[in-house]
């Protein structure tokens, strides 16, 4: 099958791979009126690079989501230290949003209950919402007819161009995701990762995507299709303890996300589906910390909340930290004797 290696915003990709293209569902196109212009502004969050934002999903002990909550009922800890909220929304903020799909040998079977998925989550998101598309095996692809799709049927084109075969570069397909990110315009980031092995193919080690993934703020939410595919759909668990499993864990987690094993092709679907319900739900909180050092270094963050009437302290998902700005000093100027 013949892969389109477009040299359109290539500086945006790393270059072991064709560019990703940027997907737009169509209620973008409604963007360039006044109307639907005036409303993306309204959920705007005015970033400075001094600005910690934070996207929080809130849930009680049965695991149901909690949105009701209030700026009184959150307290944000920096390196243990109680900060001052400077933003707190909870509305349906649109989202910049990846799916990333591996397209590897052993994912032909399954390609066709997980694209229906993909379709699925999109439909199940915001209309506002920029998503695009990576296909990846040994390399990502580009998949779509040009760098701006304007409708359902040309990502289901594009999520259609499969040729499931060689080996498996995740750390790569996620790396450039998060770098082509930086193209959209929405405030909130994120990612979907789904993938049924291990990362044998990539030039990136699986420490420096993490790092490279606690230094932006993209939500990643991983779907692991691990274990045998057998007749009905069902995975036969084995890989699921191994290292893949913890590594989707690991990457969820570190960027405030949340790993998902399926039992079963059935089960991708609704999965998707709670994915897209909890972008949609979570809390904004943005302050900025009381340690001003540049220093580069990495900050640890907690946020707690508890309801008001109960005083039941609730389970909140979101970033365990990030990596301060740095600012090099300029070198000094060696001076003649």
């Amino acid at each position: 099958m013949l892969r389109l290696n477009k040299t359109l915003r290539c500086n945006a990709l790393r270059p072991a791979g064709p560019v990703i293209a940027l997907l737009s569902l169509p209620g973008l196109l409604l963007a360039q009126t006044a109307q639907t212009e005036a409303k993306r502004r309204e959920y705007t969050i005015n970033v400075d690079v001094n600005l910690v934002v934070l996207h929080a999903t809130v849930l009680d002990k049965k695991g149901r989501q909690v949105n009701d909550l209030k700026q009184d009922n959150f307290q944000v800890y920096e390196d243990g230290v109680l900060q001052k909220l400077s933003v707190f929304t909870h509305a349906d903020i649109p989202v910049t949003m990846g799916i990333v799909i591996d397209d590897s040998g052993s994912m032909k079977e399954k390609r066709p209950a997980v694209n229906a998925a993909a379709i699925t989550f999109v439909k199940t998101s915001n209309p506002q919402d920029q998503v695009f598309i990576v296909n990846f095996n040994d390399v990502y692809y580009l998949d779509t007819p040009g760098d701006f799709a304007t409708s359902l049927e040309e990502m289901k084109a594009a999520l259609d161009k499969i040729d499931s075969r060689g080996g498996t570069a995740l750390y790569d397909a996620v790396y450039a995701s998060l770098d082509h990110m930086k193209l959209g315009n929405r405030d909130k980031k994120a990612l979907l990762v789904i993938t049924d092995g291990e990362d044998n193919a990539s030039r990136y080690t699986f420490k420096e995507l993490i790092r490279y993934a606690q230094k932006g703020n993209a939500v990643i939410n991983t779907i692991g299709l691990l274990g045998t595919l057998e007749p009905g759909g069902l995975f036969k668990r084995g890989r699921a303890r191994g290292r893949p499993a913890e590594e989707l864990k690991l990457l969820a987690e570190a960027t405030g996300g949340q790993a998902y094993f399926p039992k079963s092709l059935e089960e991708v679907e609704p999965t998707c589906v709670q994915i897209a319900r909890d972008l949609r739900n979570q809390y904004t909180l943005a302050y900025y910390p009381t340690n001003t050092r540049k220093d580069g270094t990495f900050r640890t963050v907690r946020v707690d909340a508890m309801q008001s009437r109960t005083r039941e302290r609730l389970v909140v998902r979101t970033r365990p930290g990030y990596y301060a700005p740095k600012v090099e000093q300029p070198a000094r100027a060696s001076t003649g004797q």
